[in-house]
């Protein structure tokens, strides 16, 4: 049973009918090396000024943005071209690339915490953990989560838990059905270990399975393992393959998705004279169309979060924080 303020706030981020299309526009030190690239003058303005073009082309046909503090969230909000209808996620987490997967810790963001999410006005709290079931740190992950988890009730504000697999080995990579068992394993840990949404990779590595009937059947076992609603990530793959991938997800059960570098990549390298034209012909569409493919296809988060008990005496029982 959830509680009336993760009940309204998973309703300030999804649709009328109940789906997550939700844009993911959080990313930071990966995001600043590829623009660097482009444009090695780069500066923080520059970067906010990526941010807001892309949040001000692709918000109109989002649920939610999830953005960071320092170059989204204050910026956005100072400036205004951060949305107040939208639905507002945050990240916790900061991520060192650099590192193998095995050896990537868990970092909050510096002077920032799930009770800062919560004051500043968003309605969700994002946490990726890169897990494996049968790696070393794995049980580490898992109390990282579950403290996570307890601050979000702490704090009434519902948990976007992000599980990413990975090789526990750094020289061998995961075959494809070790891939599709490790993301399903995940989904379950996770699911019963209380977070409110699941941002799920897709469960097959296409380039290495090109079989949609495998396709539908992992996204089945997937859905079948997951007790809270889940959403799509999009990883940075192709949009068209993406596009695909969305649809069968939500027609497996999925809640809808949260879309990133799928829609807007190709923007980092366009000069900013004509970014902004790209973002409005080519990514624009894309959100749009995916927003589409959610309310045709997705399954309302409703049907699997079960709806706040609160009569007209509700009042003193509903703890302060």
């Amino acid at each position: 049973m959830t509680t009336l303020g993760k009940a309204r706030h998973l309703a300030a981020s999804a649709t009328a009918g109940g789906h997550f299309n939700i844009l993911a526009i959080d990313h930071r030190g990966n995001l600043w090396e590829e623009l660097v690239k482009a444009d090695p003058s780069l500066s923080d303005m520059g970067f906010t000024a990526f941010k807001r073009d892309v949040i001000t082309a692709l918000a109109p046909f989002a649920s939610a943005v999830l953005t960071d503090p320092t170059y989204g969230i204050a910026p956005g909000v100072r400036e205004g071209w951060l949305p107040p209808s939208l639905g507002l996620l945050a990240p916790l987490e900061v991520t060192d690339y650099d590192q193998h997967p095995s050896r990537r810790r868990f970092t909050p963001i510096l002077d920032w915490s799930v009770g800062k999410i919560k004051r500043v006005g968003a309605a969700g709290v994002k946490l990726l953990l890169y897990y494996h079931p049968k790696a070393d740190n794995a049980p580490t992950q898992r109390a990282i989560a579950t403290t996570v988890i307890a601050d979000c009730e702490k704090y009434d504000i519902p948990l976007y838990l992000e599980p990413i697999v990975y090789s526990p080995r750094e020289t061998a990579p995961l075959t494809p059905n070790s891939f599709r068992d490790a993301v399903i394993a995940s989904a379950a840990t996770f699911s019963e270990l209380g977070a409110d949404i699941l941002k799920m990779q897709f469960p097959v590595e296409a380039a290495h399975t090109p079989d949609e009937g495998e396709w539908r059947a992992a996204l089945r076992e997937l859905d079948e393992v997951c007790a809270v609603p889940w959403t799509l990530l999009s990883g940075g793959i192709a949009y068209d393959v993406f596009k695909r991938q969305a649809l069968l997800a939500c027609e497996a059960g999925a809640s809808g998705i949260i879309a990133g570098r799928a829609l807007w990549k190709e923007a980092i390298n366009i000069p900013w004279a004509d970014r902004k034209a790209f973002l409005e012909t080519v990514s624009a569409p894309r959100l749009r169309e995916l927003s589409a493919i959610c309310a045709s296809a997705a399954r309302p988060y409703t049907e699997k979060v079960t709806p706040p008990a609160a009569d007209i005496g509700w009042m003193p029982y509903y703890g302060e924080i």
